[in-house]
C-alpha cells in the first residue's frame, strides 16, 4: 500500500480523496491555487503545495508544476479524481514515465476512449454492441449524406469525435438539418476539444441513458456495481442519478453488466470507471467510456456499501479487489 499520495483537484473531490486516504492509514498531500490558500482540501491534508494563480490554467492543469510537486512532497502516487486532469493521457504518461503511479487506469485505456471512434473501432471488434453509425471520422457533408442514405438513415446524430458532457452534439432530423448540425458539432469540437473531426450515430428519440460502474485490478479481475439511471438531463447534461435503474431488472442487469466487464477488459482497464450506454427497446447499446472516478459515484456506494475510492487505491498499489461479483448486492435505491 502507498505511503503518501497527492490529490491533483480541488474542492468536494479532493476532500473525499482526503478521508479514503486517512481511513487507509495514507498519508495526503493538496495542491492548490491562490485562490484556495483558505479551501477545505489544503486545511483537511496532511501537506500542502501552492500551484500558481487562481485560473485553473495556471495551476491545477498545468502539468509541470503539478510533477514539481509530487517531487518535493515524495508522494508515490497521485490521484486525479474528476475533470482538470484526470482523462488527460499526457499525464498518466508523464507519472508513469517517472515511476509514479496514476491512480486509474493505463495511458493507453484513457488514449483509446478518449477519441470516441477509435473506443467505438475497439469496441465493435471485441464484440461490445454500439449504437450503428461509423467507426471512422467523416470529413465532408457530401460524405455524411451519402452514408445517411446507405446505412443509417434519419434522425442521425452528428457527435464530434473528441467530444463529451453534451459538447459537439448536434441531431439532423432530416436532410435539410444535416449542414447545420455537421457544422455545429464540428465547430464545438473544434472549440472545446481542438479536434473538429465529427461521426454519425443512429438517433435513438427517446432511449434511457443508463451507466455502468466498474472495478476492476492488476490480478485481472474486472466486476460491475450495477448501473445508474441519468436519463433526466438538460442539454445532454445528466441532472438526476439513479440507482438501481427503474427500467432494468436483474436479467437486463447481468447482461448490461457483462457488456460493461467486456468493455472495460478490451482495454485492459483498471481502476474505478463508467460505461455509458443507451437502452432502448431492450437493447443496451455502449456509447463511451469515462476512465476515472465520476462525480456521481456515491449514488452507487449507498446501494452498494462499496466504497469506490478506497478500491481504486488499493487496486492502484496492486491490490486485488477485496470483492467478487457474487459479493455485489444492491440495497433500497439511491437518487
Amino acid at each position: 500500500m502507498f505511503r503518501k499520495i497527492l490529490i491533483a483537484n480541488r474542492g468536494e473531490i479532493a476532500v473525499r480523496i482526503i478521508r479514503a486516504c486517512e481511513e487507509l492509514g495514507i498519508a495526503s498531500v493538496a495542491v492548490y491555487s491562490e485562490l484556495d490558500r483558505e479551501a477545505i482540501h489544503v486545511k483537511r491534508a496532511d501537506e500542502a503545495y501552492l500551484l500558481g494563480p487562481g485560473p485553473a490554467s495556471e495551476s491545477y492543469l498545468r502539468i509541470e508544476k503539478l510533477l514539481d510537486a509530487i517531487q518535493r512532497s515524495g508522494a508515490e502516487a497521485v490521484h486525479p479524481g474528476y475533470g482538470f486532469l484526470a482523462e488527460n493521457a499526457a499525464f498518466a504518461a508523464a507519472l508513469e514515465q517517472r515511476g509514479i503511479t496514476f491512480i486509474g487506469p493505463p495511458s493507453s485505456a484513457i488514449e483509446a476512449m478518449g477519441s470516441k471512434t477509435r473506443a467505438r473501432q475497439l469496441m465493435a471488434r471485441a464484440g461490445v454492441p454500439i449504437v450503428p453509425g461509423t467507426t471512422e471520422t467523416i470529413a465532408t457533408i457530401e460524405q455524411a449524406r451519402e452514408v445517411i442514405e446507405r446505412s443509417i438513415g434519419y434522425p442521425v446524430a452528428v457527435k464530434a469525435a473528441g467530444g463529451g458532457g453534451g459538447k459537439g452534439f448536434r441531431v439532423a432530423l432530416s436532410e435539410d438539418e444535416l449542414g447545420d448540425a455537421f457544422e455545429g458539432a464540428a465547430r464545438e469540437g473544434e472549440k472545446f476539444f481542438s479536434d473538429p473531426t465529427v461521426y454519425l450515430e443512429r438517433y435513438l428519440p427517446d432511449p434511457r441513458h443508463v451507466e455502468v460502474q466498474v472495478l476492476a485490478d492488476k490480478h485481472g479481475s474486472v466486476i460491475h456495481l450495477g448501473e445508474r439511471d441519468c436519463s433526466i438531463q438538460r442539454r445532454h447534461q445528466k441532472l438526476i442519478e439513479e440507482a438501481p435503474a427503474p427500467a432494468v431488472d436483474e436479467q437486463l442487469r447481468a447482461r448490461i453488466g457483462q457488456i460493461a466487464t467486456d468493455a472495460a477488459k478490451a482495454v485492459s482497464y483498471t481502476g474505478a470507471g463508467t460505461i455509458e450506454g443507451l437502452l432502448s427497446g431492450g437493447e443496451y447499446f455502449f456509447l463511451e467510456m469515462n476512465t476515472r472516478v465520476q462525480v456521481e459515484h456515491p449514488v452507487t456506494e449507498l446501494v452498494t456499501g462499496v466504497d469506490i475510492v478506497k478500491e481504486g487505491i488499493r487496486v492502484a498499489s496492486g491490490e486485488p479487489l477485496s470483492i467478487s461479483q457474487a459479493d455485489v448486492q444492491l440495497r433500497g435505491h439511491a437518487i
